[in-house]
């Protein structure tokens, strides 16, 4: 994998599209498979959430972009519950079917957005890689969308200003610049895997994982707060 070190500098607006099909043709395939006790499974990263919960909130989510639903306070705990709610009496294979379709839309209404919702776009990715863990499936935060999302971040943090991090990355050739660019404070570096960095800036666990982080503190570096 090559992710390019200057990859902040130029928004590209069909990149949050890109990883949202990469991760639709992976994750649908896999949840249509499993059985229905599966969708009860409880999500670590998400507490008091199950596997459907998260699913139906990704949908929920993707489907309020598609149809211009952003009124105030979308997204916040209480709007994410009435989101899960409304979709209660729903069978799996309808929630999956609603993720599916927004997976496929969504990018298209998020690149004309001007990088206001790149960050929802790198959540869907982030919470898919929930659903993996809980289900115990090999690669979660990594498989064939982790180029698309590590670009991402770094736009997303860099749009948002955040504390400048170099990431020398084992997949890639060059490192990965996230953050603020203006050279204000030096950078932190991070040396080590790219499904890491991504644990590290998301907020979930990192237990047994190896890696070299200088000049930060993890906690700085969680894009969701918290």
């Amino acid at each position: 994998m090559t992710t390019p070190a200057d990859v902040y500098d130029v928004r590209d607006p069909e990149l949050p599209g890109r990883l949202l099909i990469v991760e639709r043709d992976a994750l649908v395939p896999l949840l249509r498979g499993r059985a229905d006790a599966d969708f009860a499974l409880p999500v670590a990263a998400c507490p008091d959430w199950t596997v459907r919960d998260v699913l139906a909130h990704c949908s929920a989510a993707l489907r309020r972009v598609v149809e211009n639903r952003l009124e105030e306070g979308v997204f916040s705990p209480e709007s994410n519950e009435r989101d899960i709610a409304e979709r209660a009496g729903w069978t799996n294979a309808r929630v999956v079917d609603e993720l599916e379709r927004g997976l496929a839309d969504a990018g298209a209404v998020i690149a004309k957005a001007g990088g206001a919702l790149d960050g929802l776009a790198l959540g869907e990715w982030v919470h898919a890689g929930d659903v993996r863990e809980a289900l115990g499936e090999p690669g979660a935060y990594a498989g064939a969308g982790l180029p698309y999302a590590l670009a991402l971040l770094a736009q997303v943090t860099s749009r948002r200003g955040l504390l400048p991090l170099h990431a020398d990355l084992d997949e890639a050739d060059e490192p990965l610049r996230l953050g603020d660019a203006s050279g204000e404070r030096p950078p932190a570096r991070y040396i080590g895997d790219g499904p890491t960095l991504v644990r590290l800036y998301t907020g979930r666990s990192v237990d047994g994982a190896a890696y070299e982080l200088a000049g930060a503190e993890a906690a700085e570096l969680n894009i969701f707060g918290g």
